[in-house]
């Protein structure tokens, strides 16, 4: 088992349940500290491998995830192991897909889907979910 993020890490937002889940924008260096064991990349195209366990999301700039279903699935791994992993949600600058996967995934862990991004937003970065599309998506999470 790994120890798990502080809260005072830069980048990691604290969900009701207590999990902590670190978000960050590939094109900025790896942080300082210890390195994830599970990541999510929210990516147009593949990402480069890395050395600890990961999934990616094919998941172009300022859109939609192309697969719902697996985004779904996948944001639920991620909550689940990190509970005692440190989870990395990442797409390239760190704000619009992941703060709309971090919203989907305070969803799962019961934000109702309507504060979901006001969460994300208070607990993440102010700029999280930049685009109406992802916000409405946030919205309808819990219904799909």
């Amino acid at each position: 088992m790994a120890e798990n993020w502080s809260s005072s890490d830069p980048g990691v937002m604290r969900f009701p349940s207590g999990i902590l889940v670190r978000g960050r924008g590939l094109r900025h260096p790896l942080p300082a500290g210890p390195a994830p064991t599970f990541a999510i990349y929210l990516l147009g195209k593949q990402p480069p491998s890395t050395e600890w366990d990961a999934r990616w999301l094919r998941w172009p700039d300022f859109l939609l995830p192309e697969d719902r279903r697996q985004a779904r699935l996948v944001f639920k791994e991620a909550l689940s192991r990190a509970a005692d992993e440190r989870v990395e949600v990442a797409c390239g600058g760190g704000r619009g897909r992941t703060g709309t996967a971090l919203a989907c995934m305070a969803v799962l862990d019961g934000v109702p889907a309507d504060r979901a991004v006001a969460f994300v937003r208070r607990h993440y970065h102010h700029r999280a979910v930049e685009t109406p599309w992802q916000r409405r998506f946030v919205r309808r999470f819990a219904d799909a």
